[in-house]
């Protein structure tokens, strides 16, 4: 394997591997208003206080979550990541930090958009091979901020323990993930503000992903 503590890296997809032009706005606005005209949110549900992903979790958890809602809810939000990443480019330094670590690494996709969507992009980039594993929502029980996408990359490669890990993210929702699951959390051009206020503490915050192999050897 190599000669680092760190065995594993979990990337985040829109904002961190690829410039994403998801309008995540548009997105959950559709969502929201999708399930309070059919009474399946509570007319005074605070959606600006939540993302898409949490609203959807929201309702994961109610007595109206079947199949049929869950195919109405992601057909809405593939049409919104298939669009946002036609034409989308990857964030600058992706390639070759990915090509700089490839091979000393295992290196997974967790990402809140659909599996088809996600490879979508990595097949469109040619970056699909410097990844074992991508992890869509269809692959986790609940999405990020929950953390059962960690786990269940945990749970596939089950010889490493969550401290053999480091994600890295845009979002307070990678970094809650990670933390809740035991793994350690860089940020990478987040709103640290934001993510401490969420409870969210990164071991480290970079604006460059070029910078990323420097702090995995300090881990």
């Amino acid at each position: 394997m190599n000669s680092y503590k760190v065995k594993g890296i979990i990337f985040d997809m829109d904002n961190t591997i690829l410039r994403s032009k998801i309008n995540f706005s548009a997105m959950k606005a559709e969502i929201s208003q999708y399930l309070l005209d059919n009474r399946l949110l509570h007319e005074n549900f605070p959606v600006n206080d939540h993302t898409t992903s949490t609203i959807i979790e929201h309702v994961q958890r109610s007595e109206h979550w079947d199949i049929h809602l869950q195919e109405i809810l992601w057909d809405i939000a593939k049409k919104h990541e298939l669009m946002g990443m036609s034409g989308a480019d990857l964030e600058p330094g992706a390639r070759e930090i990915l090509l700089e670590l490839h091979g000393k690494f295992k290196m997974v996709i967790l990402t809140n958009n659909s599996y088809t969507a996600a490879m979508s992009a990595l097949l469109n980039h040619r970056i699909n091979p410097f990844f074992e594993t991508v992890i869509g929502r269809e692959q986790m029980k609940f999405m990020k901020p929950a953390p059962d996408g960690v786990y269940a990359i945990l749970n596939k490669y089950p010889n490493h323990s969550a401290d053999d890990w480091i994600s890295v993210g845009d979002a307070w929702i990678d970094g809650k993930a990670s933390q809740d699951a035991g793994v350690k959390f860089i940020s990478y051009q987040g709103d640290i503000d934001r993510m401490r206020s969420k409870g969210v503490i990164p071991i480290a915050s970079i604006d460059d992903l070029a910078q990323l192999a420097s702090y995995i050897r300090r881990v």
